[in-house]
Formats: C-alpha cells, sequence, structure tokens
C-alpha cells in the first residue's frame, strides 16, 4: 500500500512502516509547514493513504470519503511514539489497507470509526 506519513507523526513510524509498505512523508517532500488542502492533494495525487495526526484533516466537512485516497486519522490520549505505534495498528489488523481507499478512518484508544465514499463517488 502506498502510504504519507504527516509531519506531526513520529519519525519512528515511517521506519516501522517501510518494512510493509511504500511509504513517503511530509517533509521527505518538503510539504512541512504546508497547509492541509496541500498535504491532502499531495497524498492523493500520487495515491496514497495520509497518515495524520492533523484533526481538522480527519473533519467529514472538510475531507469527506472518496474525495481523496484516504485518511487516517488517529486521536492518541497521549503524543508519545509507543501510543501512536500502537494505535496505528487497530485498523491496520482488522481491515487490509487496501479497503480503506477513499475512506475516513478516525482512530482512538479504544476504537475506529470508518466512514466509506459513497458508492457513486471515485475514490
Amino acid at each position: 500500500m502506498r502510504l504519507k506519513r504527516d509531519e506531526d507523526l513520529p519519525h519512528d513510524l515511517a521506519a516501522e512502516l517501510r518494512r510493509r509498505h511504500d511509504v513517503h512523508t511530509v517533509a521527505d517532500e518538503h510539504l512541512a509547514g504546508e497547509s492541509d488542502p496541500v498535504v491532502v492533494v499531495a497524498a492523493t495525487d500520487e495515491g496514497r493513504l495520509l497518515l495524520t495526526l492533523d484533526r481538522r484533516i480527519g473533519d467529514l466537512r472538510r475531507c469527506p470519503p472518496g474525495s481523496h485516497a484516504g485518511i487516517l486519522a488517529r486521536r492518541p490520549v497521549t503524543q508519545d511514539p509507543d501510543s501512536i505505534l500502537t494505535l496505528i495498528g487497530h485498523p491496520m489488523r482488522a481491515h487490509p489497507l487496501e479497503e480503506l481507499r477513499g475512506c475516513v478512518v478516525v482512530v482512538e484508544p479504544h476504537k475506529f470509526r470508518i466512514r466509506r465514499p459513497e458508492r457513486d463517488q471515485p475514490s
């Protein structure tokens, strides 16, 4: 699966994910500090699921399912790398990432929600 790690996530996460996925980072592509829409468009243009802690990017009104390649937004209780790395495993164990294309996935410590694109929308 093609992924893009947002700048708000630990660097260790990219290394861990690269073992199984094609991962680009916002920093690698000189997008650090860019606006949310610029980051979402870059991920979408590359067909990459965006991994982020940014609450605004996971907002369905701003980034509705099907308007991008997919967003996995985490809501950890704490921002330490171990908590974030643990959270990412929840939806990845339950669903192959390919099934999350075009979806908005919000991951919290004890649950995750998947919002899928409307059937008539391209994903």
